[in-house]
């Protein structure tokens, strides 16, 4: 099959190219207004990149097709293009890209009842992780996994609940500042991804371990590698689950202690500057 071929959409969503468009549209607008740096530029664009590829192309015939597959598309729109992206920090250049008007009642609106369980939902530093973690291992369960791969419905939003859950996550952890006004401290946020990649890592030793078909699905469907046995194509995407998804929660909590490192550096870290002070000039501890 050439290029062309791999780009086509597999399931054709015009939902799906609205949000890709006002995305583009609105990073590259802000950019035009912001001083974005090349670095965040190449990590937003090749976020955008992957993840459309995982959605929206032949990648996910396969994904269908093939337990192993699926598993690297989840990866991908779970974990990776999402850490990618929001390692960009694009919601300040996406913000400078709306109206005047828009912004200001953006403002006004977090400020009310409902905009404040708004912000919860997308921000609560203990609903988010654990959202995270659920949401890997309840599209796991084989009767679960049975209905939403033969569902066009229940798969989209299967897809699009880890792509958002993933952006919320890694908008927590990646987080520059000191809190506050960070929702997580420095710390939680190196210890969030430990916690996190656990119940990850052991549901893939389960799956990579196990001797008979847990998804038969996959047979259903029509095992897109002729030959390939359930076993096999289970025990890949076990690995994946066990050690790719794993590789890219330690990066974000390297990303997470390599900030912690930067904030305390600079006396930033939460009473670390008031101690400073009051060493410089006793007079402040009185």
């Amino acid at each position: 099959m050439d290029l062309l071929g791999w780009l086509i959409p597999w399931e054709f969503s015009p939902a799906l190219l609205l949000a890709f468009a006002l995305g583009a549209v609105l990073f590259w607008r802000g950019s035009r207004h912001l001083k974005v740096s090349a670095t965040r530029q190449f990590l937003f664009w090749t976020g955008f990149v992957v993840l459309y590829l995982m959605l929206h192309t032949r990648v996910d015939y396969y994904a269908e097709r093939l337990f192993f597959a699926h598993r690297l598309q989840h990866l991908v729109l779970h974990h990776l293009g999402p850490l990618l992206i929001m390692g960009a920090y694009p919601g300040q250049v996406m913000r400078a890209a709306l109206p005047l008007r828009m912004r200001v009642w953006l403002r006004e609106f977090f400020d009310t009842l409902p905009g404040r369980g708004v912000k919860w939902f997308f921000t609560n530093k203990i609903w988010v992780p654990f959202l995270f973690v659920f949401l890997v291992l309840v599209w796991l369960i084989p009767s679960i996994q049975f209905y939403s791969m033969l569902d066009w419905r229940l798969y989209r939003f299967m897809n699009w609940s880890v792509v958002i859950s993933g952006f919320m996550y890694w908008n927590l952890i990646l987080d520059r500042r000191p809190s506050p006004p960070a929702v997580m401290s420095p710390g939680a946020r190196i210890l969030s991804p430990v916690i996190t990649m656990v119940p990850q890592m052991i549901a893939g030793a389960v799956i990579t371990f196990s001797e008979y078909d847990i998804y038969p699905v996959f047979d259903l469907c029509g095992r897109a590698i002729p030959g390939m046995s359930a076993v096999t194509d289970q025990a890949i995407g076990g690995l994946t689950m066990w050690v790719l998804a794993g590789f890219v929660e330690v990066f974000g909590l390297l990303f997470a202690l390599g900030t912690l490192m930067r904030l305390s550096a600079r006396g930033r870290l939460r009473g670390r500057g008031d101690k400073r002070a009051a060493r410089a000039n006793p007079a402040l501890g009185t």
